[in-house]
C-alpha cells in the first residue's frame, strides 16, 4: 500500500494546493506523506543550473541529467534509512506528453507500491539518458501541452490518495466513482425533488435500495455506452448487466421516436 509520494519539480510552492481538502486531510492525518523536492538542490554550480542547450540544435532548454539522478537517488537512499517508512525499491514515474494515458488501472497498479518518486519536467523535458535508466514509468494526463510535470503530477496525486482507506469520508466513495469499474458514474441528484420543472427520477426516493442499485447500474451503463463507447468495447458484460445496458438502448431508442 501507498505509504510515501516524493515529487522532484523546480516549483514546490505549486503542491501548496494539495494541502487543501481530501489530499490535505489525508496528508494531516497520516495516512500519507507528501515530499517535494527541488533539483536545483543537487546543484554544484554558483547559479545552481538545471538546463542546458539541446545537442543537435533545437528551440528550448532541456533539464540536465546530473541534478535530476542525484536527486531520485537521495530519495531512494532515503528508503534504506532505519527510520523511513519505505521498505520496497521505489518506482519513479515521470509525467510526460509522451506517456501511457493515465487511466484508474495505471492508478489502482502505481498504488500498490510503497514509494512513488514523480518527477516534475521543465522545458522541452529531460536528457534521454535518465528516461532510460532511473525512469519506471512514462506517464501522461492527455492529448495536449502544459508548462511542466506539476500540475500533472498533482492530478496522479489526487486519484492516488483517493484510493487509500480512511481518506474519503464513506468507504464506498472511490468504488462508485466513474471509471472505478471500467464504467462511467450514474447521475446523482439532492434536494430539491424537483427543480424547474424537472423531478429527482422517482426510483430514488423509493427507499427500494435493490431498485436504486439496478437504475444506478442500467444509467452507469448507459451513460458509457452513450459517451464512451470504447470502454465497453474492452469490459466483458455480465449477463444481467447485458440485459440492463439494452434495457436503457431500448427506453433511449423510444424517447428519441418520440421527440
Amino acid at each position: 500500500m501507498l505509504k510515501r509520494i516524493d515529487v522532484i519539480s523546480l516549483f514546490p510552492q505549486m503542491f501548496d494546493a494539495l494541502k487543501q481538502g481530501i489530499t490535505g486531510r489525508a496528508i494531516q492525518n497520516g495516512l500519507i506523506e507528501l515530499g517535494v523536492t527541488n533539483p536545483r538542490d543537487f546543484t554544484s554550480d554558483k547559479h545552481r543550473t538545471v538546463d542546458d542547450r539541446p545537442y543537435g540544435g533545437g528551440p528550448g532548454m532541456l533539464m540536465k541529467v546530473q541534478p535530476l539522478k542525484d536527486a531520485i537517488c537521495f530519495l531512494k537512499n532515503k528508503d534504506n534509512s532505519e527510520d523511513s517508512v519505505v521498505s520496497q525499491k521505489s518506482k519513479v514515474i515521470y509525467l510526460s506528453p509522451q506517456g501511457q494515458p493515465l487511466t484508474q488501472d495505471i492508478v489502482k497498479e502505481l498504488s500498490s507500491a510503497e514509494h512513488l518518486i514523480l518527477l516534475a519536467g521543465r522545458y522541452e523535458g529531460v536528457d534521454e539518458r535518465l528516461i532510460e535508466h532511473y525512469v519506471d514509468y512514462e506517464c501522461s494526463i492527455g492529448d495536449y501541452v502544459l508548462s511542466g510535470g506539476e500540475l500533472p503530477a498533482m492530478v496522479l496525486i489526487d486519484a492516488l490518495i483517493r484510493l487509500i482507506p480512511g481518506a474519503l469520508g464513506h468507504d464506498e466513495s472511490a468504488e462508485n466513482d466513474s471509471f472505478y469499474d471500467g464504467l462511467l458514474d450514474h447521475p446523482h441528484y439532492t434536494r430539491p425533488d424537483d427543480f424547474e420543472g424537472k423531478s429527482v427520477p422517482p426510483v430514488l426516493l423509493s427507499g427500494n435500495h435493490k431498485k436504486i442499485e439496478q437504475w444506478r447500474l442500467k444509467e452507469s451503463l448507459g451513460r458509457t455506452w452513450q459517451r464512451r463507447s470504447d470502454l465497453l468495447e474492452s469490459r466483458r458484460l455480465s449477463e444481467q448487466e447485458q440485459l440492463l445496458l439494452n434495457e436503457f438502448i431500448r427506453q433511449h431508442s423510444e424517447k428519441d421516436s418520440i421527440k
